[in-house]
């Protein structure tokens, strides 16, 4: 009963003078909100990021040449062309493999574009039937890449929906058109369904038989990359084992830290993605921290106001008996019922913020429960500690000093 008194009373002190009580507030709330809403922000790209990632594969495993930087093999940079197509038909075929489901050799270039008066510069990229299923692709229109394309080193292409919409403008449907790569003619025969505006999708790519790229376009004989689906999750490390493995004895390579080629998979991807947006989130709540401080500051100011203009009712409570621990709770009281209020309406600022945000760019919409108790319990501590330099000044006040105060 005695603490919902104070409580009462406290709410009655702070009703007393509104304005001050608000100006006091409003730094409680901009803190909170912010930090709400730009934690949520890193969420939803973390969130975004995991999307489009796990969209391409999650049992995908993907060769490159060079350094490995994680998985079973860990080497020095090597060339930028010791994968070739022997490798991935080695995969594909050798015994020793018993977790690779699917092999997609690779080679990928950029080159000019042309149809009718449009033009773009994309990634071009040469590609074999097995990309459409390790890759996840999926087409909106048309029909994709087939072996015997590949064995005729066709002049086909598969566009992306940004390439398609460079090229013929939005809302047509390009398949039987013919564009220009290389100065060379390519009849379209798909068009890919939109997986979204990032580096890991294929949105903005044109694909053609891998043997018309290499032999016909850019004149090569090695690949870019090897995609490579596993059987299942639970065998991605072995089936990173067993490939390393095979590509190192094929290399002719004896030392494990000298492989010329490196072999990532989805998690290890996943992984780096959520440890950037982690500590991108992380910065963005530790700056909009700062404004929780400044918040605390103004509370901490204007409770020492309110300490100086009740001087003399401080000293009459002490006359007529009131404990030190009795004058600390009544200040600490208003000054938790500040930032208490400001913390509830912070939250809902902020998590209003960021879903007009979210609205506005189209965007995940994510606030964590975590986020908000964290926010909710920082404001509630924010009371405590800067309200407690007041309260104790308030406590140790003399009665009579206090009673003799103009």
């Amino acid at each position: 009963m005695r603490l919902s008194k104070l409580i009462i009373g406290g709410a009655k002190n702070l009703f007393v003078n509104k304005l001050r009580t608000g100006l006091a507030m409003l730094g409680i709330v901009i803190g909170i909100g912010s930090v709400i809403a730009l934690v949520s922000m890193g969420e939803a790209s973390k969130a975004a990021v995991q999307t489009q990632i796990q969209s391409i594969g999650s049992n995908l495993l993907t060769i490159s040449p060079g350094s490995q930087s994680s998985g079973m093999v860990r080497g020095a940079m090597g060339g930028a062309t010791t994968l070739t197509n022997d490798d991935a038909e080695a995969i594909m075929t050798d015994s020793s493999i018993t977790t690779v489901a699917n092999v997609s050799p690779e080679y990928s270039s950029r080159a000019q574009v042309i149809a009718g008066k449009n033009n773009t510069n994309t990634q071009v990229v040469g590609v074999t039937p097995a990309y459409e299923e390790v890759r996840k692709i999926e087409l909106s229109s048309g029909t994709f890449i087939t072996e015997q394309e590949v064995n005729a080193m066709s002049k086909v292409a598969i566009l992306g929906p940004t390439v398609a919409e460079d090229l013929f403008g939005e809302g047509v449907n390009p398949v039987g058109q013919t564009i220009r790569i290389a100065s060379k003619n390519f009849q379209i025969i798909g068009v890919t369904k939109s997986k979204g505006g990032s580096s890991t999708n294929n949105d903005d790519r044109i694909f053609v038989p891998l043997t018309t790229a290499q032999k016909q376009l850019f004149g090569v004989k090695y690949l870019s990359s090897i995609a490579l689906e596993a059987k299942s999750e639970n065998v991605m490390t072995k089936a990173q084992n067993q490939v390393g493995y095979l590509l190192l004895e094929r290399h002719g390579i004896s030392e494990v830290s000298s492989a010329d080629f490196r072999i990532m998979s989805q998690s290890d991807i996943l992984e780096a993605a959520s440890s950037v947006t982690g500590t991108f989130t992380t910065l963005l709540a530790g700056i909009a921290a700062i404004s929780l401080v400044v918040g605390g500051i103004g509370i901490m100011n204007i409770m020492l106001m309110s300490v100086t203009e009740r001087t003399r009712e401080i000293g009459l409570r002490k006359a007529l008996g009131a404990k030190k621990k009795d004058i600390i709770s009544q200040f600490l009281i208003e000054s938790i019922i500040l930032t208490f209020v400001g913390g509830v309406i912070g939250i809902m600022v902020g998590v209003a913020g960021f879903y007009v945000y979210s609205v506005i760019n189209e965007s995940t919409f994510v606030v964590t429960t975590v986020s908000a108790l964290l926010a909710f319990g920082v404001s509630a501590l924010i009371g405590v500690v800067f309200g407690w330099y007041p309260a104790r000044k308030a406590a140790n006040l003399q009665p009579i000093e206090a009673l003799r105060y103009e």
